[in-house]
């Protein structure tokens, strides 16, 4: 019961925090030159067809109530409809591409924690190695080279040169959904993998450093036994809030990778909605993205205390 009150306070400030991403991104689409009327009326539309196309938009109504007609919508699920095309619900479209953003971004972070604890711990026990050194020199690769630079090049390497690898995602697809998701989740990876090796690098060098370790080793635990339960189990806590934090990125870092290999998500939904002004789908996919990156880092917040007894001690 004593941990109730921290609990609420991170969740009143996730909720604070999704209020001024809201609040920022309806100001950012309202500021913005050019208006949704005019773009859906034409280039022949009369004024009289551009306020009529505003009233019923809702454009013509001061700022501040647009905007708690928009988070009071919002709450219900109910985003509006896109300016385009058959002006479907946003609602829709974003429940339709949400899953393929969650499934790239779950499969990117656990392939880079994965692969990134193994090395970080392979580094840390052969400290000043050549093996040390060699995943040291690649993580600092991945981190500096951002996926907007990868992602070409993997792509003519992979898809073109060797064409072992599609391009991208199609409808008519020959081949399980894993033989053309490969590519963008490796890319999507990379970053935090390399972000986790170096961060689990240093924390288990610490902890190896540590009194109780070398009691361990000096009463004879075997080696296997002493990195499960006394390594590994003391240097991941600070893993674990790299690991939330990176997944966080990765949702709006896929918005890169969606366009760029054609994956119906809503990062390709919001670059294509920036590109056409469609305001809608703007505001929805930021705050939808918003509130995984914000549930994420709660969710991680709340379990460092149960699974940490100090910080839990701390706290209360």
């Amino acid at each position: 019961m004593k941990l109730v009150r921290p609990i609420l306070l991170r969740i009143f400030y996730g909720l604070v925090s999704l209020a001024v991403v809201s609040f920022m991104t309806f100001a950012a689409a309202s500021l913005a030159p050019g208006n949704a009327a005019l773009l859906l009326a034409g280039d022949k539309g009369t004024p009289q067809a551009i306020k009529l196309i505003e009233k019923e938009l809702g454009l013509d109504q001061p700022f501040l109530v647009r905007y708690g007609r928009f988070v009071s919508k919002a709450a219900q699920g109910d985003f509006g409809r896109s300016y385009y095309g058959t002006r479907a619900p946003v609602g829709d479209k974003i429940r339709e591409n949400l899953p393929m953003t969650l499934r790239i971004s779950l499969w990117a972070i656990l392939l880079a924690a994965l692969i990134g604890v193994t090395l970080g711990t392979m580094a840390a026990l052969h400290a000043d190695s050549w093996l040390d050194r060699l995943i040291l020199g690649t993580s600092t690769f991945g981190v500096t080279v951002p996926n907007f630079v990868l992602a070409p090049l993997l792509i003519y390497f992979f898809a073109i040169h060797l064409d072992v690898l599609p391009t991208g995602w199609t409808p008519e697809r020959v081949a399980s959904d894993f033989y053309y998701l490969v590519l963008p989740v490796s890319i999507l990876s990379l970053r935090p993998m390399a972000t986790i090796t170096r961060l689990t690098r240093a924390t288990t060098l610490d902890t190896i450093g540590q009194d109780y370790i070398a009691l361990a080793i000096a009463k004879g635990v075997p080696t296997g036994r002493l990195i499960r339960r006394h390594i590994l189990r003391n240097s991941l806590l600070p893993v674990l809030t790299a690991i939330g934090t990176s997944f966080g990125f990765l949702l709006t870092g896929s918005f890169i990778l969606e366009t760029a290999f054609t994956l119906p998500g809503i990062g390709r939904e919001g670059i294509e909605a920036i590109q056409r002004r469609d305001t809608p789908m703007i505001l929805a996919t930021t705050l939808v993205a918003g509130v995984l990156f914000i549930g994420v880092n709660l969710l991680v917040d709340l379990l460092q205390p149960i699974l940490d007894p100090r910080i839990r001690e701390s706290q209360v």
